[in-house]
């Protein structure tokens, strides 16, 4: 799949980057990071989509068969996408991963995975948010994200963020956000 043909005309406005630390709506502290390319991170990450509900598994990802994620981690965790982690003391229970649509640069593909027990907590958004400040940071100009058009919630989240609707044709919404101007990035 490639990406939406028209992103928003103006960026989004300053996005917290990594490292931080946030408060969630249950009072845990929750550390959001970027991947570090360790053997352990790549550990802790299969860990998380082990314990990931097959409920919460939307288009087909993550993989539940272990060949398959092992597949998975290895094109997300290329050096060309970009990755942030949100861990619960030393659990990573959430993950965002930004993957180049071309396999060299902009225009990037989203994806956010948070564990069962942590949703609704606040943690997707600032997850997401530090994911795309960390993206701008790298240089991303363009992201773009497909949703079940029934998850209303995900859906109000990504537009809390700043993400529109460029494609609503199908079963699966398409939304972009533009965190950088050309110019500038």
């Amino acid at each position: 799949m490639t990406g939406p043909e028209r992103y928003p005309d103006d960026a989004v406005g300053e996005l917290p980057t990594p490292p931080r630390t946030v408060e969630d709506a249950e009072e845990r502290e929750i550390r959001i990071r970027a991947y570090d390319g360790s053997e352990s991170d790549r550990e802790a990450l299969r860990a998380m989509y082990e314990a990931f509900d097959p409920a919460d598994r939307a288009q087909g990802i993550p993989p539940s068969r272990p060949s398959q994620l092992e597949d998975w981690l290895d094109r997300i965790l290329d050096e060309g996408c970009y990755n942030v982690f949100a861990l619960d003391g030393e659990e990573v229970i959430g993950h965002v991963t930004l993957v180049p649509e071309n396999g060299t640069e902009s225009p990037y593909e989203l994806a956010i995975f948070v564990l069962q027990s942590h949703q609704g907590a606040g943690i997707g958004t600032a997850l997401i948010e530090t994911a795309l400040g960390y993206g701008a940071e790298q240089g991303i100009t363009k992201v773009w994200l497909t949703v079940e058009r029934w998850n209303r919630a995900a859906v109000g989240l990504y537009e809390k963020i700043g993400f529109e609707t460029t494609d609503a044709e199908s079963f699966e919404l398409e939304m972009a956000i533009r965190l950088q101007t050309e110019s500038t990035g």
